[in-house]
């Protein structure tokens, strides 16, 4: 088929009249069974160069994609076309994976998406074996490259199934960002040959912009008087879940309508909120890095970061969100250059601490060696032995693989890990070694925030576009700088805010009576935090008088006037009398009785030392009871302790208290952490 041919099919299939030079390329490539590295912008219509040939090819198309949001809306497109094309991932259920795997090993199936952490499943690797497969596409190609900026373990497995595949079929990998190590990192996972093509990333639409701020405060007060000011719909990117969530409470109290947006969202409220999107139903969505790749929205006229992200290829990947339209679209990037004691910004703070907890410390590698050669273990149990974080777990686990020191085997349904006999040392050059690459990528985020030149320059000489174009879209070029200077009304609403939010604590479960609770603010988000560590571990004294006053207030804004029949408080680990005194206070102003009767029947360790909720819960499991349980039978109590951590205490209490007869349990505390347990 020659490109006259193709693009009267083309036109026939898809609507469009012609192909862009780099496009036909690819596809000609394709054609002739060759295998291709594309690296293009967001937006310059890298789908087509697969989502083409796999219409014209006779047997089925598979295409890895790390995107939930993308495999669901090009699917549907696909079909609308008329092409036959399903997904399998963890949205659909079980059943609904297997129909689709045997529908595409019977040829009823033309393209095929399938999230990559599915390649675990052996029934996946069976059907591989029997279907006809013509291409293999894998979608934002850096996730299989170790130097990657989104790189996934499971995501290398890719590779296991094209070094099965015969020479003479096609491959396809694409990604809008890769550096030249990156590119050439792919290459050589890939082999046989690989051609690469790549684009220029100029976007000569995007308007970019640095905003420096002293204080978090600044950007909620910037953006309380500016984002209404802002063209069209947009998407607000911060650090963590928990900012999502303060972001959008702040906009609700302004009246602003925005929706918040993080992955520990149900799969049925991401797609309604994805959708909202796209229907320009709110302002903004606030939301993680979780939002946006793969979301098909052209008009996408603003992004925000509130905290930078950890290199410039992902803010490179994250603004190349916006504007896939062509028409002017603002890219803002806070950054907050308050230094702390050390001499430390705070905005340099958090991508650091991502790094730093990417990969776990050797320590900890040696750990889990150490608990599964002696015997063989399930992640949950890895996690229980080591005092290790999930996350943690799973990183280390998939090194070990990959360099053949433990291996998976299969019990039943059940995975374990063992030990293999005549294992290699562990390797730790390459960690050290992405350690400093990262440390550097940051660096370089630093550099750009700091700019003096064209921004847009920077960001396409460092993944490696060194075309010589004019770059006058930035505000060090041609676009005036945005000032922080808020007005004392929006300050004061501020401070009305801070004294009106309070964070909920979500610990209902079906077989307790206790309900969702309240804190009076997140530690460490204010001088809260600072106050509650003063007194617990520098011998500050009782917990001061603001500290009531605020727990008061959200008292109040969570239960009102409700009467309840006693505050049971939970008993000290390490702090003294701090909780005992303080449920004094609030009892006395309350006129809500407080009962001392809740006690310790075996001694806990703080919880602090857990890494991990299995850990946490198994700490205070069976460890409480009630010195006078038939007093309880009926009655409402306030259960009232002063930091809010993974819930494991709280919880614990309620099932307790459950037990014993109490009709409600109401959860009370001074803080919650920003952190938690996942």
């Amino acid at each position: 088929m020659n490109r006259e041919q193709a693009e009267i099919e083309l036109k026939r299939i898809f609507g469009f009249d012609k192909f862009y030079d780099e496009q036909w390329e690819t596809i000609n490539m394709l054609f002739q069974g060759k295998r291709m590295l594309l690296i293009e912008k967001t937006g310059y219509g890298k789908s087509l160069c697969f989502q083409f040939p796999a219409t014209q090819f006779k047997g089925v198309t598979i295409i890895f994609s790390p995107l939930i949001a993308l495999m669901r809306d090009q699917v549907k497109g696909l079909n609308e076309k008329g092409i036959k094309a399903k997904f399998i991932n963890s949205e659909q259920s079980l059943e609904e994976n297997t129909q689709t795997i045997q529908e595409a090993i019977n040829g009823k199936v033309k393209i095929l998406y399938i999230a990559p952490e599915r390649q675990e499943n052996q029934e996946w690797l069976d059907a591989t074996r029997k279907m006809n497969i013509s291409m293999v596409v894998i979608d934002e190609a850096h996730t299989i490259s170790i130097w990657g900026h989104d790189f996934r373990p499971a995501f290398r497995r890719i590779i296991n199934l094209v070094k099965l595949l015969p020479q003479s079929i096609p491959i396809l990998a694409t990604t809008a960002t890769a550096t030249k190590r990156v590119q050439l990192d792919i290459e050589n996972q890939i082999s046989g040959n690989i051609r690469t093509l790549r684009g220029e990333l100029i976007r000569e639409n995007f308007e970019l912009y640095v905003i420096k701020v002293n204080s978090e405060d600044e950007k909620l007060l910037w953006l309380a008087e500016n984002i209404t000011q802002l063209d069209g719909t947009g998407v607000i990117y911060t650090g963590t879940r928990v900012n999502t969530e303060i972001y959008s409470r702040w906009f609700e109290f302004l009246g602003i309508d925005t929706s918040e947006y993080n992955a520990g969202l149900d799969s049925v409220s991401r797609i309604e909120i994805e959708q909202g999107l796209l229907d320009n139903k709110w302002k903004a969505v606030i939301s993680t890095n979780a939002l946006g790749m793969g979301i098909d929205k052209s008009d996408i006229r603003f992004i925000i970061h509130t905290q930078i992200p950890a290199s410039p290829i992902h803010y490179y990947q994250e603004i190349g969100r916006g504007g896939r339209d062509g028409k002017p679209t603002k890219l803002i990037l806070f950054y907050n250059k308050k230094k702390d004691k050390k001499g430390i910004e705070e905005d340099y703070k958090l991508p650091k601490s991502f790094i730093d907890g990417g990969r776990p410390s050797i320590k900890n590698y040696q750990k889990v060696i150490n608990a599964i050669k002696l015997e063989q273990l399930g992640e949950r149990q890895i996690m229980k032995t080591t005092n290790l974080k999930q996350t943690q777990v799973r990183v280390i686990k998939a090194d070990l693989i990959e360099q053949g020191i433990i291996k998976e085997v299969l019990y039943g349904k059940s995975k374990k890990y063992e030990y293999q006999f005549n294992a290699p040392e562990l390797n730790t050059r390459s960690f050290d070694e992405l350690r400093e690459l990262k440390l550097r990528e940051l660096d370089a985020m630093l550099e750009y925030v700091n700019l003096t030149y064209s921004r847009m320059k920077f960001l396409c000489d460092y993944l490696g576009d060194t075309s010589r174009n004019r770059y006058q879209n930035c505000d060090n070029t041609n676009l005036a700088k945005y000032q922080i200077n808020p007005k004392e009304f929006t300050k004061q609403k501020l401070v009305e805010f801070r004294e009106t939010y309070f964070p909920e604590l979500k610990v209902e479960t079906r077989n307790s009576n206790i309900v969702n609770g309240i804190a009076s603010s997140y530690y460490g988000v204010s001088s809260v935090g600072a106050a509650l560590h003063r007194c617990k571990y520098e011998n500050g004294g009782d917990f001061p008088d603001f500290l009531l006053k605020l727990t008061l207030k959200a008292f109040r804004r969570r239960y009102g006037q409700e009467p309840f029949d006693y505050i049971v408080y939970v008993p000290p680990t390490e702090s003294g009398d701090l909780v005992k005194n303080f449920a004094e206070k609030l009892s006395s102003i309350l006129k809500i009785p407080i009962s001392h009767k809740l006690i310790k029947t075996f001694e806990t360790k703080p919880q602090k030392v857990f890494k991990n909720g299995y850990l946490k819960r198994d700490n205070v499991l069976n460890k409480f009871s009630y010195s006078e349980p038939y007093e309880l039978e009926g009655k409402t109590v306030i259960l009232f302790d002063d930091i809010f951590d993974s819930g494991a205490t709280i919880k614990e209490i309620g099932n307790v208290l459950t037990r014993l007869g109490v009709k409600k349990i109401a959860p009370l505390v001074i803080a919650r952490t920003v952190g938690g347990d996942i």
